[in-house]
């Protein structure tokens, strides 16, 4: 698949762009998801979708995925352009703690620190896809939808 970024913006009160995610966010923690806001969605847009991924996770699949899905959250309606911190609303697909929902950062004992991408993808279709997707399964099922996406990146390291 091949993903081009767009002039949208992806936020958070939390954390900074390359900064660290307070505990507070993270399996550490209280395990709840960041506040997230964004702008700029290109013209068309119907719905959108959030995801936290951990590249840096030294997992491979046998599908040849990698890394470590933190949460896939799906059919915002294209009225929306925040979620509050520890949102429960809209479509949620299963991370790969094997939760539904948000899972905050909980990189293995002994690694440095990991990098974690929120994704923002601005989408053609209504906000009434099945419910119920793992992150890959989304990405599939949307990406001749995508009309513009970014990323915010924070980074944590176990304590």
């Amino acid at each position: 698949m091949g993903f081009a970024l767009s002039n949208m913006q992806l936020i958070s009160p939390a954390f900074d762009h390359g900064e660290p995610i307070p505990q507070k966010h993270t399996g550490e923690g209280e395990d709840v998801s960041p506040a997230l806001s964004w702008s700029g969605a290109p013209s068309g847009t119907q719905s959108f979708a959030i995801i936290c991924h951990d590249p840096d996770a030294p997992l491979v699949t046998d599908r040849g995925t990698y890394g470590f899905v933190h949460w896939v959250s799906y059919n915002i309606p294209a009225s929306v352009h925040n979620l509050a911190e520890g949102t429960e609303d809209y479509a949620s697909g299963p991370n790969d703690f094997g939760n539904q929902g948000y899972g905050g950062p909980m990189p293995p004992e002994g690694h440095d620190v990991h990098q974690y991408y929120f994704w923002v993808l601005a989408l053609s279709e209504p906000p009434e896809i099945e419910a119920g997707l793992n992150m890959w399964e989304l990405l599939e099922r949307v990406e001749s939808s995508i009309l513009g996406m970014n990323r915010l990146v924070g980074t944590y390291e176990r304590s």
